[in-house]
């Protein structure tokens, strides 16, 4: 493989978005260093900043439609990578402004830890062009190295301390997972781009792709690559577990949409059987243990492993409305789970707990926070007009297209389920006496995120053909796609079907 490196201006325009958020991550470390003595608050704000210029970049890409390749393909810049990264860019400037109280509990380091977000957000902006299994590599690794700090940062906190062990070290071994992975599919087709493999069924290239599927399943937290969410979803500072359970999912899915789509396109048959089993499991499991949690942190963490089974059931169906169906999902999880994760900050913040005990009696204590914690748990649940409820209402129309009967019947029944540990929170919240009548106050920035959460789930749920849309266009690439002959022999019929 022959490289050469040649960038014209125009090519450095489909780089903009990630140079100018690294040249204001620069500012901000070297404001940070200069200027002591500046309030951490303005530092946030700065950061905020830059992700907005960052976002209207994107957004002038999406609309305009910039497209191309560099790097000898290994870099690519199309809607789906646009899309994403508007997902994570957004989702990384709410974390921020949720995190300015929060902030305030750190005794070191406060001014690097806006930095360190926002750099794991540039990270997982290459990841969403990666279309290369070494930019892959690259990339997933740069995004994490931030995480890897960011939820220990709890110094003090032995939970915390416990969480950033655990997850740096499954990190590592997944990361392991992956490189050898990599190595066994390069090995096989002597090419690393995903639309240059000339992949046949060999045990060296199944066993690879398993490997890097596995990586990825720690990336989203799918069962059986589960075991690091609740531990440190639990120990990281809040903030830090609200963005684990966003960003890195929607990175993650813009590469496992390439993988499936473009290198092994051909294989549908065998990964829609392995996406089916994965997806049914993550759903049961989750749902189940999460009614038995006492904490919300990690009840919200059970809930994301729930939900990316749920994604997954659009992964299954193979289809480009499928995929439709996961970025829209993805788009209204974001605004849900980042709402409910804001209240949890607010209500955290005001009592010094994440009991769910703690939550008798909000609506008389904060009428304003109970009611959206309602409506995010409700969206999250499925319940309409709300955005989760078109989701899943996608979602399954896309499986039920392909005779995924099954996996649908399986997605219904853990709706059920959720449903009763989602209640158990708004009982809790609605009729139960409030231990401490006392009223929890909450920040400008925290009600500003709130607000945002609130409108992203309503907007989606009552209008949301504007962003099926959106999603639509972002898809395009797959539209164009031959369908192929399955090279497996014998073929294997739909599951369910």
């Amino acid at each position: 493989m022959t490289f050469t490196l040649t960038l014209s201006f125009a090519d450095l325009l489909l780089l903009l978005p990630e140079i100018v958020l690294t040249c204001w991550l620069c500012i901000v470390v070297i404001v940070d260093f200069s200027v002591p003595r500046l309030p951490k608050e303005q530092l946030a704000i700065l950061s905020i900043t830059g992700l907005l210029a960052t976002l209207g970049c994107l957004v002038w890409f999406d609309v305009t439609h910039v497209s191309g390749a560099l790097f000898g393909n290994m870099f690519v810049l199309d809607r789906m990578a646009i899309f994403f990264k508007i997902f994570i860019v957004g989702s990384t400037a709410l974390v921020i402004l949720a995190s300015i109280q929060y902030v305030e509990r750190f005794r070191f380091f406060r001014g690097e830890y806006y930095v360190l977000v926002a750099m794991s957000a540039l990270g997982m902006m290459f990841m969403s062009s990666a279309n290369d299994l070494l930019s892959l590599f690259v990339s997933l690794e740069f995004s994490t190295l931030g995480f890897y700090i960011l939820v220990g940062y709890l110094r003090e906190d032995l939970a915390s301390n416990e969480a950033g062990l655990k997850f740096f070290i499954l990190g590592v071994f997944a990361a392991g997972l992956l490189a050898y992975g990599i190595s066994l599919v390069y090995g096989e087709t002597g090419k690393l781009v995903f639309s240059e493999m000339n992949l046949s069924a060999t045990p060296g290239a199944i066993i690879g792709f398993l490997l890097i599927f596995a990586a990825l399943g720690f990336k989203i937290g799918a069962v059986p690559f589960h075991s690091w969410i609740p531990d440190t979803y639990h120990g990281a500072p809040t903030p830090v577990t609200a963005y684990l359970s966003i960003a890195p999912k929607g990175a993650a899915f813009a590469i496992l949409l390439r993988i499936f789509f473009v290198a092994l396109a051909s294989f549908k048959p065998m990964w829609v059987i392995l996406l089916v089993a994965v997806s049914i499991l993550s759903m049961t499991y989750a749902n189940i243990v999460a009614i038995a949690q006492r904490n919300i942190k990690r009840l919200l963490a059970y809930s994301g492993i729930a939900q990316v089974g749920n994604v997954l059931i659009g992964l299954a169906a193979g289809t480009k409305m499928g995929n439709d169906a996961i970025l829209f999902y993805l788009l209204a999880y974001l605004f849900a789970n980042l709402g409910a994760f804001a209240v949890v900050i607010a209500v955290s913040h005001a009592i010094g707990s994440d009991d769910i005990d703690d939550y008798n009696g909000l609506n008389r204590r904060s009428p304003f926070l109970a009611f959206s914690m309602l409506l995010f748990l409700l969206s999250l649940a499925g319940v309409p007009p709300l955005a989760g409820f078109i989701g899943k209402l996608y979602i399954f129309i896309a499986a039920i297209k392909e005779g995924l009967y099954t996996l649908i019947t399986a997605g219904l029944i853990n709706i059920v389920i959720s449903m009763y540990y989602y209640l158990i929170v708004v009982k809790k919240m609605y009729i139960n006496e409030p231990t401490n009548p006392s009223p929890v106050t909450i920040s400008g920035p925290m009600k500003a995120v709130v607000y945002v959460g609130l409108a992203g789930t309503l907007v989606i749920g009552i209008y949301p053909q504007p962003f099926i849309d959106w999603v639509g266009g972002a898809t395009l690439m797959f539209s164009n796609l031959p369908v192929p002959s399955a090279i497996v022999t014998p073929p294997i019929p739909p599951f369910g079907g």
